[in-house]
C-alpha cells in the first residue's frame, strides 16, 4: 500500500492545488526604484510570514530588487512546483526540516546553488552534500520535562526513553511529523536500522497516550501531568515561556528543557533551510537573497524572531537560548536525514507509533 505520507500521483489532488493556489495572495513589498527597477525574486515559503517578512522587506530596500512571497504549507508548495513544472515562477524556496529539502531535492525540483562564497559562510554539515539546498538556521528536537519530575538526572541520551523507568510517561506527536521522522531517521544513521527499530519500539510501549496535537500540546500535557516527558523542538519551549496565553506561559514555567547525548555525539539537530528550484527565472536574484540570509545582521535577526540558533559562527542568539551554554551537536548526521527518511517512515509504521 502507497505510504500516504509522500505526495501521490494523484490528478485530482493536483488540480485541486493548482485552483487553491490560483487564487492564493502574492505578498509583494513596496518598490523604490532605481538600478534593479526591473529585477524580482519569487519566494515558496513554507514558514509564515511574520517570521520572514521584515527580513525581506530590508533585503528590498538594500538592493531594490523587488520580493514577491507566497506563504503556505510546505509540501502543499512542493507539490504546486512539481504541478507547474517550467512554468513555476518560484525562485527560492523555504521550509523547514532537511527531510522535505530532500524530498524536493528526490523529486527534481531544485538545482545546485554555485555560489561557493555562499557555501563558505556555514559549515559543510549545515549544506547539502550535492549542494541544492543551504541551512539558514538550527533546530533541536529535544526533550523538555516537568520541573517536578525527581528522575530526569537519569534521562540523558535519546536513546534512555526505551528505558522501562519511562513508561507510560512519553508524550510526543504522530509519526506523520517530518520532524519525528528525521529524529528516527538519526537514530538509523548512527545505530543502523535494526537497533533503532529496537529502540524506536521500546519508545512507543513508553507513549503515556496515543500521539495527537502539536509540540505546544505535548508541553502542555507535561504541565498537565499527563506525562512527564515531552519530545519537542527546543523553540517552542521558549515560545510558551513568552506567550501572552497564561495557560501557556503556565506550561512553560511548569517545565524545562533537556539537551540529550551531550557527553557523546550530540543533540539531534535539523535546520530551516533555502533552495533555488529548477525552474528558477531569477538565479541571481536568488542567490543573493541568500547571501543576505546568511550575513551577520540577518542571522542575529532571524534567531531572536524564531529562537533558533544561527548557522554562522560569529553571530549573536537571544538572550534566552545563550543561557543554555554550548550545545553539542549531532551535525554528522544531518546529510543522512533525507536519505533515510523514507526507512523511518516504514520503520514507525512497523512499530506502531500512530
Amino acid at each position: 500500500m502507497q505510504n500516504t505520507r509522500f505526495f501521490n500521483n494523484n490528478k485530482a489532488l493536483g488540480v485541486i492545488l493548482i485552483l487553491i493556489f490560483a487564487f492564493t495572495p502574492i505578498k509583494s513589498f513596496c518598490h523604490s526604484g532605481g538600478d534593479h527597477a526591473d529585477e524580482e525574486v519569487n519566494i515558496y515559503s513554507g514558514r509564515k510570514g511574520k517570521l520572514i517578512e521584515p527580513m525581506l522587506e530590508k533585503f528590498q530596500k538594500e538592493t531594490d530588487i523587488k520580493v514577491n512571497l507566497i506563504t503556505a504549507k510546505s509540501d502543499a508548495l512542493i507539490k504546486r512546483m512539481e504541478s507547474e513544472g517550467k512554468s513555476s515562477p518560484a525562485d527560492l524556496f523555504i521550509t523547514v526540516d532537511v527531510g522535505r529539502l530532500d524530498r524536493a531535492k528526490r523529486m527534481g525540483l531544485l538545482q545546485n546553488i554555485d555560489s561557493f562564497s555562499i557555501l563558505n559562510k556555514v559549515s559543510p554539515y549545515y549544506v547539502d552534500k550535492d549542494r541544492q539546498w543551504i541551512s539558514i538556521s538550527k533546530r533541536i528536537r529535544t526533550v523538555v520535562v516537568s520541573k517536578k519530575m525527581k528522575d530526569k538526572n537519569d534521562l540523558k541520551n535519546i536513546e534512555d526513553l526505551a528505558n522501562d523507568q519511562w513508561k507510560n510517561r512519553i508524550c510526543v506527536r504522530s509519526s506523520n511529523n517530518i520532524y519525528n521522522q528525521s529524529l528516527v531517521a538519526s537514530l538509523i544513521a548512527n545505530h543502523g536500522e535494526e537497533k533503532a527499530e529496537t529502540l524506536i519500539k521500546k519508545i512507543v510501549k513508553n507513549f503515556a497516550r496515543k500521539p495527537s496535537g502539536n509540540d505546544r500540546a505535548q508541553i502542555s500535557a507535561v504541565s498537565k501531568g499527563e506525562c512527564d516527558i515531552a519530545i519537542v523542538n527546543h523553540y517552542y519551549h521558549l515560545l510558551m515561556l513568552n506567550s501572552k496565553e497564561s495557560e501557556k506561559k503556565k506550561a512553560g514555567n511548569a517545565t524545562e528543557v533537556k539537551f540529550l547525548n551531550q557527553n557523546n555525539r550530540g543533540a539531534h539537530v535539523n535546520i530551516s533551510g533555502v533552495a533555488i528550484p529548477k525552474n528558477a527565472k531569477n538565479y541571481e536574484n536568488a542567490k543573493q537573497l541568500i547571501s543576505f540570509m546568511l550575513d551577520k545582521d540577518a542571522q542575529e535577526w532571524y534567531a531572536k524572531t524564531n529562537n533558533e540558533f544561527p548557522v554562522i559562527k560569529d553571530a549573536k542568539t537571544s538572550q534566552m537560548l545563550s543561557s543554555w551554554g554550548n550545545i553539542k551537536l549531532d551535525e554528522a548526521s544531518l546529510n543522512k536525514l533525507g536519505d533515510l527518511n523514507p526507512n523511518a517512515v516504514k520503520l514507525m509504521d512497523r512499530v506502531g507509533w500512530q
